[in-house]
């Protein structure tokens, strides 16, 4: 028996890294930058998004409504958890590691020794809501 396919999963095909369109995110601090690897992110059903973070760059706390596997691809990943930015509670994340962060967790990120690039895998809608709002680079 043959399931219906999921969004973007109809074709074999496959995404070298010369295909990723790094474009910026209107939640993320402008220097840092999202693709869509698989899927559609703003509709319910399965996604696989990558998130490139330049040095120095701070997410500051937030939480996702949606459950999400991260999959460092470069760089040192340092993420924290919490409802305040607190250097103290950073753990460090090499490249290969894999974070499970459940919907609803507050946490912080960080790129603190170079860039970061990420792999998030979830099942959208994507959702991004701050801790506290004068954090969110939407609401300039």
């Amino acid at each position: 028996m043959v399931r219906p396919h999921q969004p973007d999963q109809a074709v074999f095909r496959s995404v070298l890294p010369e295909d990723i369109d790094w474009k910026p995110f209107p939640a993320f601090p402008p220097a840092a930058r999202l693709a869509v690897v698989v899927g559609r992110p703003a509709e319910p059903g399965p996604y696989v998004i990558r998130v490139r973070v330049p040095a120095g760059v701070k997410l500051m706390p937030h939480r996702h409504p949606e459950d999400r596997v991260y999959t460092v691809m470069s760089g040192v990943f340092y993420v924290g958890l919490g409802e305040r930015f607190d250097g103290e509670k950073l753990e460090a994340y090499p490249p290969g590691a894999v974070v499970v962060l459940p919907g609803g967790t507050p946490h912080f990120h960080w790129a603190r020794s170079g860039e970061y690039v990420t792999q998030v895998t979830a099942m959208g809608p994507l959702g991004l809501e701050y801790v506290d709002p004068e954090d969110d680079p939407r609401s300039d």
